[in-house]
């Protein structure tokens, strides 16, 4: 899994590079013509524009994770949801799905307050990891570090004898 997300990370990264210049040299093309169109209206869009582009890239990147953990947060307090929730957001090494809980069970909390202090965390230092990685890289960190650490929680599980399920990474 870790393979593959480092894979697609980097073509991702490939992909994005490639569209920013392209981006670039048809903006620097149709310049002239914002200067003929009416503008827009609306002060909300304007708004949230204007904070959408205030973010650093990193924390750009961790809004998109942090919206993933609170939908499935979200999930979790359906009661018609809450049988495929425990079947895969939940890693537990005795169940019939084993892969991808190990992955989706990285976005599981129990409480609001384990999953306010994890996106709290992971906010803080958001931005100077995505500097340094890349926001492709970043997500495959983030990913990677999740399964890796659920199958560390499998073999703790069956080491230990304790087949409960369990939420987070």
């Amino acid at each position: 899994f870790t393979g593959s997300a480092f894979g697609s990370a980097a073509i991702w990264q490939y992909e994005s590079l490639k569209s920013r210049v392209q981006t670039y040299f048809e903006e620097a093309r149709a310049d002239w013509l914002d200067k003929i169109r009416p503008q827009k209206r609306g002060d909300f869009r304007k708004q949230v524009n204007s904070w959408w582009n205030s973010l650093t890239e990193g924390q750009r990147t961790v809004t998109g994770i942090i919206a993933a953990n609170v939908f499935v947060f979200c999930l979790w307090r359906l009661p018609g949801m809450r049988r495929i929730m425990f079947t895969y957001f939940t890693s537990d090494p005795s169940s019939r799905a084993l892969c991808s809980p190990m992955l989706l069970s990285t976005f599981s909390h129990f409480s609001l307050f384990h999953m306010a202090a994890n996106m709290y965390v992971l906010w803080s230092f958001s931005s100077s990891i995505v500097s340094l990685l890349g926001c492709e890289q970043f997500i495959a960190v983030y990913l990677s570090a999740g399964v890796i650490s659920s199958f560390v929680s499998y073999v703790a599980k069956m080491a230990t004898g304790r087949f409960e399920p369990s939420l987070g990474a």
